[in-house]
């Protein structure tokens, strides 16, 4: 790790395209508990864990077209895999994989009002 907090050779942010920023800001923080840095209407940057004091890990861009199809698949990590899912679904996201175990645990895959496919998972029991 260097003295700036970012790791040589990592995943350092990941950006998404959304079609309505509003509704992918909603969607995330409902689901998730995502906060957002406000950079106008075009873009967000999504903050990390700890709240206004971390840093950036991602951003949300607004793309009038949608998603790029063939675009990298995010995995997020879940305490509580069911409990995650129902989050997915009432905030508005659509579960399209699973829950299904895999060698590592159990995933699901689910899309963002945005049309973006994401993952999240556990481990095993």
């Amino acid at each position: 790790m260097t003295d700036n907090g970012h790791r040589h050779h990592a995943i350092d942010y990941i950006e998404l395209k959304v079609t309505d920023m509003a509704a992918a800001r909603r969607f995330y923080g409902d689901a998730f508990g995502w906060e957002f840095n406000d950079y106008g209407p075009g873009y967000s940057g999504i903050v990390g864990p700890g709240g206004a004091d971390s840093p950036e890990v991602g951003g949300l861009a607004l793309s009038g077209s949608g998603p790029a199809p063939g675009g990298p698949l995010v995995l997020l990590y879940s305490d509580d895999l069911d409990a995650t899912v129902e989050k997915v679904r009432a905030a508005g996201g659509e579960i399209v994989n699973g829950p299904y175990d895999f060698p590592g645990g159990r995933r699901f895959h689910f899309t963002d009002p945005s049309g973006n496919e994401l993952g999240v998972w556990s481990p095993g029991q």
